[in-house]
């Protein structure tokens, strides 16, 4: 049987074991991904011989942040240490690494951040000037790209390629701080998940119709606060909960919300038990939630506003007394 097959087979039989609880179910994740993954390099090597140089594979978005649910789509790159010469064998690596995953079980990313795009399979020295275009443009798209990027973390390979290219954004951004402000406002609209009334808002049109999009209208506001500290603090650890605890001691009025985070990656896993496919895993029917339900919600929803707001105001006015 083909080994990918195989790992999908496991990933039906066993995922449901792990799915209520946060920590156990990513690392079923990063498991599985792994196992896929050197599938897809023992493949490469029969048909194309070794890696011509050194190199990592990374995760980033949800898998980067280790904040995948039951389901998950596909957000990876390659680093390689080499020339352009190694260009053709890495490509070939990421598509293998794409194909493979789908199989298993990893939709394909609608917006191609997989290692089988050229812009996200890159030599180090490559990586590090595309960061810097990103950065240098600081349009809406290349600031994506590179929150995107940030949010990253070596599944197999060298960590220290990752640690370098973080290093040299870091240090970029802090000679052009203005760049904190576009980094806001590249984040700064946030879906409203609660109306005037305070009543929840259900999606009203198509497939999704009365149903609440949890990860716009409540994760983000999370995740979007702690990558801009991240930035601005120089941490480099991709997980919203590590960054969490790295600013603590120097934010400790935004550390206050890290276990309302903690409970809503808890709320969200008890409403995913019967999703069926990525597209579902981030719906939650309001039908399906109770009073209490509903009420715990709003209270994630309210926090993770107050917390974006407090870190965009802490972000400007610092910013302003430079």
């Amino acid at each position: 049987m083909n080994r990918y097959v195989e790992l999908k087979n496991w990933r039906q039989k066993y995922i449901k074991m792990v799915s209520t609880n946060h920590d156990e179910l990513n690392h079923f994740h990063d498991e599985l991904m792994r196992k896929t993954v050197e599938c897809a390099m023992e493949k490469i090597q029969r048909e194309w011989g070794n890696p011509p140089a050194p190199f990592s594979f990374f995760l980033m978005g949800s898998a980067g942040r280790f904040e995948q649910s039951v389901w998950s789509d596909q957000d990876h790159g390659l680093i390689f240490d080499g020339d352009r010469e190694c260009e053709d064998y890495f490509l070939k690596l990421g598509k293998e690494i794409a194909h493979g995953l789908n199989i298993v079980g990893y939709p394909l990313c609608d917006g191609n951040v997989m290692a089988s795009n050229p812009l996200w399979c890159q030599s180090l020295h490559r990586w590090k000037q595309q960061i810097s275009e990103w950065l240098m443009e600081a349009s809406w798209t290349s600031l994506r790209h590179f929150c995107t990027f940030f949010d990253s973390r070596v599944l197999i390979g060298d960590r220290q390629f990752l640690t370098d290219m973080k290093s040299h954004a870091i240090t970029m951004i802090n000679s052009h701080p203005k760049l904190y402000l576009r980094f806001v406002e590249n984040v700064d609209f946030i879906k409203k998940g609660i109306g005037i009334f305070g009543q929840l808002l259900p999606e009203s049109y198509g497939e999704q119709s009365g149903s609440i999009q949890l990860k716009q209208t409540t994760i983000f506001p999370y995740v979007n606060s702690l990558r801009l500290l991240a930035v601005k603090e120089g941490i480099l650890d991709s997980s919203t909960l590590s960054r969490f605890h790295k600013i603590k001691d120097i934010y400790p009025s935004i550390y206050r919300f890290e276990k309302y985070f903690v409970q809503l990656l808890h709320f969200r896993l008890h409403f995913q038990q019967d999703a069926q496919s990525y597209q579902q895993v981030h719906l939650i029917p309001i039908g399906h939630l109770t009073r209490n339900d509903k009420k715990e919600l709003k209270l994630f929803m309210k926090k993770g506003y107050e917390l974006f707001s407090h870190t965009k105001k802490r972000i400007v006015n610092e910013w302003q007394a430079w």
